[in-house]
């Protein structure tokens, strides 16, 4: 190895060390977290931390804003909690179920909505979100504005029974974990690579000779996928689904999410889905004055913190977070 490669080489092998040891510091908090916090609100993080990585490899990665990313968490909750209640299966096919049908509405509606870029591309989505929305409403499966109540988390695989704590903990963690470390590995493939490039100059990606549309796509529908995937783990923990789930606040949230805790970065999103849910957890005294609390700290960020909390954090320390 000559001493260009070498010194090519090591900021990557650092890089990968920071990235461990953030990763470490993050499981060690959600493993010991229910020690000293409710593991409920614990759960709802991971799911929406979940989300807002999905969103964020969309977002941060592709540049491609979407405003009506709640659709793939909403319709992945109705499909998870009708799967586990009316048709009786299994968690683990409820999950996949619900999942499923995010993956099949993220391949419909972004063959849509791909075909166009920037505001446009913003606004077809909200506009299929509130299709989804009324749809909802309106369907009988759904139960209109009671949502589906009562669902049944039922035995994991048949042996791990979810109605205790400990267990669906422990599977929402290994959910949210796998979950996350697919997204990590996405960002760092060859894939995630061309991704970058299209974020930063789709043209000359275009001359490039790639299929612009073709990776577009495809990281579309695995945003979609992975919203999914966390709509349907919220729905069996809270053994609900509702019409807040596809609600146009709940697409606004994700951004908020991602946008405070730091756009394009890899635990930027985590990091904004727990401040974020704190907020509305911990300021619930305040009412209807929460929003306002919450806007008055994004325009902060925004003004001050333009990297978000964890971009600005490993600017402070000079390290890739």
């Amino acid at each position: 190895m000559t001493a260009a490669e070498a010194a090519a080489g090591a900021p990557a092998a650092q890089s990968l060390k920071d990235h461990r040891i953030a990763f470490i510091l993050m499981l060690a908090f959600f493993a010991l977290g229910p020690i000293v916090v409710y593991p409920v609100f614990l759960m709802k993080v991971m799911c929406f931390a979940l989300f807002a990585c999905a969103f964020n490899l969309l977002l941060g990665y592709v540049g491609l804003l979407s405003f009506g990313h709640a659709m793939f968490l909403g319709m992945a909750g109705y499909t998870a909690a009708h799967a586990a209640k009316i048709w009786g299966l299994s968690p683990e096919l409820a999950i996949l179920a619900g999942t499923g049908a995010a993956c099949g509405l993220g391949i419909v509606s972004g063959l849509i909505a791909i075909r166009r870029q920037g505001i446009y591309f913003a606004m077809i989505t909200l506009a299929l979100a509130q299709m989804l929305y009324f749809f909802c409403l309106q369907a009988p499966f759904t139960h209109g504005e009671d949502g589906i109540q009562a669902v049944p988390r039922g035995r994991l695989f048949g042996v791990l029974d979810l109605a205790d704590m400990k267990a669906i903990y422990v599977t929402v963690l290994v959910i949210f974990l796998a979950g996350f470390l697919l997204i990590y590995r996405v960002i760092h493939s060859p894939f995630g690579q061309v991704l970058k490039a299209i974020r930063e100059n789709e043209a000359r990606a275009l001359s490039l000779g790639y299929d612009v549309d073709r990776y577009k796509l495809l990281a579309y529908v695995l945003s979609a996928t992975l919203s999914g995937l966390a709509g349907a783990t919220n729905a069996l923990v809270f053994q609900l689904a509702g019409l807040n789930a596809v609600y146009w606040t709940m697409s606004g949230e994700v951004v908020l999410m991602t946008l405070l805790g730091g756009m394009g970065t890899v635990f930027g999103p985590v990091a904004g889905a727990l401040v974020v849910l704190a907020m509305e957890n911990y300021l619930a005294q305040l009412g209807s004055w929460v929003t306002v609390v919450q806007g008055c700290i994004f325009v902060v960020c925004v003004l001050m913190f333009r990297r978000g909390i964890v971009g600005e954090l490993g600017r402070a320390l000079k390290k890739s977070l």
